[in-house]
C-alpha cells in the first residue's frame, strides 16, 4: 500500500474531491482525518470509510480559524500518534467578474482559499518536523495559472495557494518537509454544479478540451496520492496541473 503506516488530515474531505481524496488514501493504508464545516456529510464520509475497513475520523473545522487548526492538529496526533500528511482541499467558488465583487465577498473567498491554506500549513509544520518530515498537497486551480473571464477574486486566492505552496516547500525542503500544489481544471463536484449544469457551458468544455469530458474528483485524487506519498520524494514546489489538456493550448 502506497501510504502503509501515514497519518493524514484533509481539509474540506467530507465531499467532492476531499472526500474522494479520503476514501483513496485509507484504501492505500492510510490513517484519515478529514476537517470540515459539513457535518452530516462528513460523519457519512467517516462511516463510509471505516464501514469499508479503513482508518478514518471526522472533526469540524473551520479553516480560517487559527485556533481551529491547532486543536484538530492536536487531536489528530492524539488520537493516531502523529501527522504525516495534510492536503489542503477546503474552498469555495465564486463567478464574480471585478467590478461585481463586494468587499464582503473578496474577504471571504480570500479567507477561504489563502488563508486557510496559510493557517493549516502553520499549524502541521510542527507536528510533521517531530517525525522527520511530511507532505503537503495544496489544492489550488488552473485559475492560480492563468486568469478568468468570470472571475476575480478565486483566482487571486488561487494564485496566492500557488506561490505560497512554493515558498513553504523553499522555507522546509531541508527538514524534510515538501510541498506541492495541485491545479485542477472543471471538475464535477457540489461546488461547481451551477457552473456545470449550464448546458452551454457543458457543451463548450466538451468541445475546446483536448480530453473531451469534465473532470472527476478521483482524477484529482490520483494526483494528490501521488504527491503525498513517498514515490514524490524528490518533489516540491512542483505544480501539478490535472485539467484534461485545458492549459496546454
Amino acid at each position: 500500500m502506497r501510504l502503509e503506516g501515514k497519518v493524514a488530515l484533509i481539509s474540506g474531505g467530507a465531499r467532492g474531491m476531499g472526500a474522494a481524496e479520503a476514501r483513496l488514501f485509507a484504501s492505500e493504508g492510510a490513517k484519515v482525518v478529514i476537517g470540515d464545516l459539513l457535518e452530516d456529510e462528513g460523519r457519512q464520509t467517516e462511516a463510509q470509510i471505516n464501514e469499508a475497513g479503513g482508518e478514518c475520523l471526522f472533526i469540524r473545522l473551520d479553516v480560517t480559524s487559527e485556533s481551529n487548526w491547532q486543536d484538530v492538529v492536536a487531536t489528530t496526533v492524539a488520537r493516531f500518534g502523529k501527522l504525516d500528511i495534510l492536503v489542503n482541499n477546503a474552498g469555495i467558488f465564486r463567478t464574480e467578474r471585478v467590478e461585481d465583487t463586494s468587499e464582503q465577498s473578496w474577504d471571504q473567498v480570500m479567507d477561504v482559499n489563502a488563508k486557510g491554506v496559510f493557517l493549516g500549513t502553520k499549524a502541521a509544520i510542527p507536528e510533521m518536523r517531530k517525525v522527520g518530515g511530511g507532505s503537503i498537497v495544496n489544492i489550488s486551480s488552473i485559475a492560480g495559472l492563468v486568469g478568468s473571464p468570470y472571475s476575480s477574486a478565486y483566482n487571486a486566492s488561487k494564485g496566492a495557494v500557488r506561490l505560497l505552496t512554493k515558498s513553504t516547500a523553499i522555507q522546509y525542503a531541508r527538514e524534510g518537509i515538501r510541498a506541492n500544489s495541485v491545479h485542477p481544471g472543471v471538475i464535477e463536484t457540489e461546488m461547481t454544479r451551477e457552473v456545470v449544469n449550464d448546458e452551454a457551458f457543458r457543451q463548450f468544455r466538451l468541445v475546446t478540451n483536448p480530453i473531451p469530458r469534465l473532470g472527476q474528483p478521483e482524477d484529482v485524487a490520483y494526483g494528490v496520492l501521488f504527491l503525498a506519498s513517498d514515490e514524490a520524494s524528490f518533489m516540491t514546489g512542483s505544480e501539478l496541473v490535472i485539467d484534461g489538456g485545458w492549459t496546454a493550448q
